[in-house]
């Protein structure tokens, strides 16, 4: 795993620290200590990411767009189509149709519980404690050929098919740069029910004083970010549920 320069002394400072991390929460804070600072990542209000999705050889241009009070954005662009993934204005959660190439709302539940993650900009770890959250440190092991402190983090239990389920996930965290470099939490509806759903993070650089992953996996799918923007100009209308020709006829 490629780690900056600049972060690599940053760990051996800490490293050398006359007191270990052997809690949750000196984990924690020793990851936003040498990602940047965590006074730094309070004061981030919305991040744009341009990448590269790889599918089935394929290289798919991506576009994320976050924002603190938890509107949010992913586009691709495939055959020369843009398509809507996900976007969320606050209220509304919707995606392009596949089928039609509409754009489509999403059910009750799902937007629901999108309402929910508003918190976990830029990460549920920052101030987890104020969102009503738990972490648990439950030891070591080796993940990707490499130490890591093992971390269950427990946020605000979502609905599946109408039913309130726990929402737990654990993040592996490099025990020499206490950064997080895999994700795992359980598939809870669907064909792979019951399975864990594992993200990897490698690649650490610097972006404005911050630290963030440049290659990722999700689902099996890689992704890599080209490039990071912070606190760009945004036109909220992106977020917006369009109208649609439907929409027109019915006024």
């Amino acid at each position: 795993m490629k780690i900056i320069k600049t972060l690599t002394i940053a760990f051996l400072l800490t490293a050398i620290a006359p007191v270990s991390a052997q809690t949750a929460d000196e984990i924690i804070n020793n990851y936003f200590e040498n990602t940047g600072g965590k006074t730094a990542w309070e004061n981030l209000k919305s991040v744009k990411m341009t990448a590269t999705a790889n599918a089935q050889g394929m290289e798919i241009p991506v576009e994320i767009f976050q924002t603190k009070d938890g509107k949010q954005l992913i586009k691709i662009n495939f055959q020369g189509q843009e398509i809507t993934q996900l976007a969320f204005d606050g209220e509304i959660m919707w995606s392009t149709n596949f089928m039609t190439m509409q754009p489509e709302k999403s059910d009750a539940e799902s937007t629901a519980n999108m309402m929910k993650q508003t918190k976990d900009f830029p990460t549920p770890f920052l101030n987890y404690k104020d969102k009503g959250f738990t972490v648990e440190l439950m030891g070591k092991e080796t993940k990707e050929g490499t130490d890591t402190y093992k971390i269950k983090l427990t946020q605000s239990p979502v609905m599946v098919d109408g039913v309130e389920q726990p929402n737990v996930s654990y993040h592996y965290f490099d025990t020499e740069t206490f950064v997080p470099i895999v994700t795992e939490s359980e598939i809870a509806q669907g064909p792979m029910k019951g399975q864990m759903n594992v993200s990897t993070m490698s690649d650490y650089q610097e972006v404005d004083g911050l630290y963030f992953p440049f290659a990722l996996s999700m689902a099996g799918q890689g992704i890599q970010l080209k490039e990071v923007v912070l606190n760009p100009e945004i036109d909220v209308a992106m977020f917006t549920f369009p109208a649609t020709a439907a929409d027109s006829e019915k006024k």
